[in-house]
């Protein structure tokens, strides 16, 4: 870890130490592990509620299955879905926390990774407030380094991907916006399938 980055730490029942930065914001969209199994892969995404709009509690609200779905005509797009993530970054560097890490998450949907699907089986999910194509903010990539080498510490993360290596054709994020290059100098956690 750099010198200067504050540490973080995820506690025995999963959930990342909360603070001035940290919202624990639990999502009801998870299940149980099979066999109870320890998470080796990060699956970096992506979500802006609506596309593009980075204001509001949107994507909370949505991972919550709160989301007033007529307070924007787009959100008829997801009327039917019940997913979630193990963690979003606010633009602003803010971390909400929805699922444990001992839990599996919905994020990742139909997937592959080294020839096992159902990568939400092995994986946490880190989701990036943001799109494909507009450059990703330095508060994101600084709470992304600390909140990873936590991941590490506490589980045996050994690979990160984006949700377009694991789902390519269905999914395109983190998109080109996403500097790979730098995710891995900072957390030395590389992306294998590039």
């Amino acid at each position: 870890m750099s010198h200067g980055i504050r540490q973080y730490e995820i506690d025995p029942d999963g959930w990342l130490r909360a603070g001035t930065a940290v919202l624990h914001r639990p999502s009801p969209n998870h299940d149980q592990r099979p066999g109870a199994e320890d998470p080796s892969l990060l699956v970096i995404h992506n979500i802006s509620l609506p596309p593009g709009v980075f204001a509001g509690d949107a994507i909370i609200e949505f991972f919550q299955n709160q989301l007033d779905l007529s307070s924007d005509p787009w959100f008829e797009n997801i009327r039917s879905l019940h997913v979630s993530s193990h963690f979003l970054i606010r633009r602003d560097g803010t971390i909400v926390q929805f699922v444990s890490t001992l839990l599996r998450a919905w994020h990742a949907g139909v997937s592959c990774f080294q020839g096992r699907e159902r990568c939400n089986d092995f994986s946490i999910g880190i989701e990036l407030e943001g799109t494909d194509v507009l450059p990703y903010t330095e508060a994101q990539y600084t709470s992304l380094h600390r909140l990873t080498a936590a991941l590490r510490t506490r589980h045996a993360i050994r690979w990160a991907q984006g949700h377009e290596h694991i789902a390519p054709g269905r999914k395109t994020d983190p998109g080109p916006a996403f500097d790979w290059g730098r995710f891995t100098r900072e957390t030395g956690l590389a992306n294998p399938t590039l």
